[in-house]
């Protein structure tokens, strides 16, 4: 039986993708004042920012429950004996002890492998995606773990942001915080590291930073797989596939939304390159 992969919402797979690779995601949860909802299921992307941007409630992002991945783990054990869980950062969110804490209250036998990305958004998707390809190709579970954890080190991410408030309120600012308290109007950067938020600089406006963001993509000697991802400014998202597609295919780059899982903490303006490959 081939093995299946399970992943978060945090990691902004584009739907097609999801289904080409038959990646099962687990959505995270929202939560606008009393309001409840599933990522990407009770709330599309575009309602939320819409919400985002208009609502004086700031959303929160809440842990799926254990069940929410056992179900998951439930019914694909109908057509396979090993799965293999990917999930965001357990330095940004609960959902790790999550996924492992649902093998035991599974209600069929099935092999369940669990593996921290270290990363978020489409940093932790490529691993995703790079599992559910060697899965497609006939590797085995042990085989595909093994890949996962190679890749971790190999998958990176650079935000753009204009404003760091977001991921301040949401608690998850990291080694961010460095960022925080100019005067000036600056357009932060920052990276996913060890599993946590780290600033690497500031740019003072947006063509420089979009420039930034094309020379860190650039600076790898070999790229395997490319993610472009935006929340409410697809121009410059298409503006930076554009120039990024002299060194690497334009249909190989995936283009992604950042989902709102992610966009509770990094506000309506962020723009994110991930990369996988080596230096």
């Amino acid at each position: 039986m081939t093995a299946r992969v399970v992943t978060d919402s945090v990691a902004d797979l584009p739907p097609q993708v999801v289904q080409e690779l038959g990646i099962t995601v687990v959505p995270a949860y929202l939560r606008f004042g009393e309001e409840v909802y599933r990522d990407g299921i009770d709330l599309t992307t575009e309602q939320f920012y819409e919400r985002l941007m208009h609502s004086k409630i700031l959303p929160f992002t809440t842990v799926p429950p254990p069940a929410a991945f056992s179900k998951a783990y439930d019914e694909l054990a109908e057509e396979t004996d090993e799965i293999l869980a990917i999930t965001v950062s357990h330095k940004f969110s609960a959902i790790y002890e999550a996924a492992l804490q649902a093998i035991e209250l599974m209600k069929k036998k099935c092999r369940v492998e669990v593996v921290d990305s270290l990363a978020g958004a489409m940093a932790e998707g490529l691993i995703a995606i790079a599992a559910a390809k060697a899965v497609k190709a006939g590797a085995s579970l042990d085989e595909v773990v093994d890949i996962t954890r190679n890749n971790i080190p190999r998958s990176e991410i650079y935000f753009a942001f204009d404003t760091l408030e977001y991921l301040k309120r949401g608690g998850r600012i990291g080694k961010a915080q460095a960022l925080l308290g100019s005067l000036l109007k600056v357009n932060p950067i920052c990276c996913i590291r060890d599993g946590e938020a780290y600033p690497v600089a500031r740019e003072h406006s947006r063509a420089k930073t979009i420039e930034y963001l094309y020379k860190f993509a650039m600076s790898y000697s070999y790229i395997e797989e490319m993610a472009i991802e935006d929340a409410t400014t697809p121009d410059d998202a298409e503006m930076l596939v554009e120039r990024l597609s002299s060194r690497f295919p334009k249909e190989r780059i995936y283009r992604s939304k950042v989902s709102p899982a992610v966009g509770a903490h990094v506000g309506p303006h962020v723009l994110a390159v991930s990369v996988l490959g080596d230096k």
